[in-house]
């Protein structure tokens, strides 16, 4: 544990930090200006081929654009496993409604298909130091990890030391601008090349960007809060869409469920919890990780994350929203890393 004083210090130069941030990351999640299309970013159906994205020194043309298909990835389960998990776990039937909720925060074991899907995408480019965040205004905001770039001043692991690995590991991967992570995006969003930056995706759909230009070996995949006025078909259509298409190109998706429930009956999470299932993915159950925060961890409007410095010792800090939230997303990504990567005989 640090001394108080540099905890103080800690307070001080975040304060700043955050003060400048705080319009910036508050405004960016309110509906942003759309293109001049009638295209928004909630109605697309995904219903295309796209084909994996290929290294940066392969000399194919990056600008066709078909969408993911229905055909199943070599080696990866798209249905459920015939037999029951003899993990630890508490049972989860998607069958069952609500039994995502007793799912833990942090998945407890990575299936062996997540482990191969790891070493596969080592062999194909990825990298292994790297991974994208793809999702909403909650995903491209200031506040969500990018504090873990800007230097120990900005945060205080407290007692969980053992996360500097991780830091150390993913440096550059925390703060950076994700070309998949845009206020207002829906599923369908990064499979738009109206959507896509200009300047640096010659016409491609973000998420194929994304995964060209950066090479995760990892996505952390947050979606939900503005596919409420979708069809459930639709969402979970478009959400098996951009699973299928990580696997495609070997990065490992992790899903994360919401903190809020604009549907009003959860069908966003259960069909969430239950992509993760069909296809042995990393579930990040965040909803659970809010459940116990005053108001859980939202502000009035229920959307947006009530804000604290990432002082992960003080427990005033740990009772809002925007450090729960980052917490959890490192103590998942650090999970989940480190059974794959031991898999490929990495150890850290």
């Amino acid at each position: 544990m640090q001394p108080k004083i540099s905890i103080a210090r800690l307070h001080t130069l975040s304060a700043v930090i955050s003060a400048l941030l705080l319009v910036t990351a508050l405004s960016s999640c309110v509906s942003q200006a759309q293109p001049s299309s009638t295209q928004t970013p909630g109605q697309i159906l995904v219903t295309e081929t796209i084909p994996p994205v290929t290294p940066a020194s392969d000399e194919a043309s990056a600008t066709s654009n078909p969408l993911p298909s229905e055909t199943p990835v070599a080696g990866i389960p798209v249905s459920p496993p015939e037999e029951a998990s003899t993990n630890s776990e508490p049972a989860y039937d998607p069958n069952v409604k609500d039994s995502w909720k007793l799912l833990p925060v942090i998945p407890e074991t990575i299936s062996d298909a997540m482990k191969q899907l790891y070493i596969d995408g080592q062999k194909n480019g990825n990298n292994r130091r790297a991974f994208s965040k793809v999702g909403d205004c909650e995903t491209s905001s200031e506040f969500f990890l990018k504090p873990f770039d800007l230097g120990p001043q900005n945060y205080n692991l407290g007692s969980h030391t053992d996360l500097q690995e991780l830091l150390n590991n993913f440096r550059g991967s925390f703060g950076r601008v994700s070309l998949a992570a845009k206020p207002s995006f829906s599923v369908s969003s990064v499979f738009s090349s109206i959507w896509a930056d200009p300047a640096q995706c010659n016409g491609e759909y973000p998420i194929s960007c994304e995964y060209k230009l950066h090479r995760p070996a990892f996505a952390l995949i947050m979606f939900g809060t503005n596919d409420v006025h979708n069809t459930p078909e639709v969402f979970e259509k478009n959400l098996r869409a951009l699973v299928k298409y990580s696997l495609q190109n070997h990065v490992v998706p992790i899903l994360a469920t919401k903190a809020d429930n604009l549907e009003g009956d959860y069908r966003i999470n259960e069909t969430i919890a239950r992509v993760a299932y069909d296809y042995q993915v990393p579930l990040w159950n965040f909803w659970r990780a809010m459940q116990d925060l005053p108001n859980t961890g939202l502000k009035e409007d229920q959307v947006h994350f009530t804000y604290g410095p990432n002082d992960f010792d003080d427990p005033e800090a740990m009772q809002m929203g925007w450090p729960v939230r980052n917490l959890s997303a490192l103590l998942v990504l650090d999970k989940v890393w480190r059974d794959v990567a031991a898999a490929n005989g990495e150890y850290y």
